[in-house]
C-alpha cells in the first residue's frame, strides 16, 4: 500500500532556507526505499491567511475549503515533515496560521469532559529546525515546546527533532551545522 509523506514548508527563504534543504535530504531518504505519495505544502508563500473573524464564519457556514483542504492533507498524511526556521524566538507566523486552520473541534480534535483529546493519531512527524543562533535545550527553545504541544492536542506524540543551529554565527559554524543536521536526518530516516 502507498503511503504518504506531507512536506510543509515554512521558510520564507524557499528553497534557500537552510531547514528546506535538510528537510528535502530527509524526504529524499525517506521516500527511497518504498512507494511514497509526496505532498508539499509551502505556507510561507501568504496562501494561508491569518485566522481571523472572517476564518470562523467560513467554517460555521460549511464554506472553508482552504482549511478543509490542509485539514485532508493531514488526515491522509502517514509521516509529516516540517522545514521550520525560527524568527525572533518563534515559528513563522504563516506556519502558525496553518495550525490555526487546521485546529478544528469535531474534526482534528474534540472535546470530552476530561479536556481536548486529538484526533490524528498514528501519525510520524519529523520537524527541521533552522536558527541563527543556538537555543537547544534553553529557555529561548520555544519553538520546539509550542510544536511539541500543538502536536499533541491534535493527538501526534512520535514526534522527531533535527536542528541546524548556529547558521548565523559564522560562515563555519553555519557549514558544521548544517552537515551535523543533514548526518542526524540521514541517520534517524534509515
Amino acid at each position: 500500500m502507498k503511503s504518504s509523506l506531507l512536506y510543509i514548508q515554512s521558510s520564507i527563504f524557499g528553497d534557500n532556507g537552510v531547514s528546506t534543504g535538510i528537510a528535502r535530504n530527509l524526504i529524499q531518504k525517506l521516500t527511497e526505499n518504498g512507494d511514497v505519495n509526496v505532498v508539499e505544502r509551502n505556507v510561507a508563500n501568504g496562501e494561508i491567511p491569518h485566522f481571523s473573524m472572517d476564518t470562523i464564519a467560513a467554517i460555521g457556514e460549511g464554506n472553508a475549503k482552504l482549511a478543509d483542504t490542509l485539514i485532508k492533507e493531514v488526515q491522509d498524511a502517514d509521516t509529516l515533515v516540517l522545514a521550520v526556521p525560527m524568527y525572533n524566538f518563534a515559528i513563522p507566523t504563516q506556519l502558525k496560521s496553518w495550525f490555526d486552520h487546521i485546529a478544528r473541534a469535531g474534526v482534528t480534535f474534540k472535546y470530552t469532559e476530561s479536556g481536548a483529546v486529538g484526533l490524528l493519531t498514528n501519525k510520524k512527524v519529523y520537524i527541521v529546525i533552522a536558527r541563527g543562533g543556538v537555543h537547544k535545550d534553553q529557555g529561548t527553545d520555544l519553538d520546539k515546546s509550542y510544536l511539541t504541544t500543538i502536536f499533541g492536542f491534535l493527538g501526534i506524540t512520535d514526534i522527531e527533532f533535527i536542528y541546524a543551529e548556529g547558521v548565523n554565527l559564522g560562515d563555519e559554524t553555519r557549514q558544521q551545522s548544517i552537515e551535523q543536521a543533514n548526518r542526524e536526518a540521514l541517520a534517524i530516516a534509515s
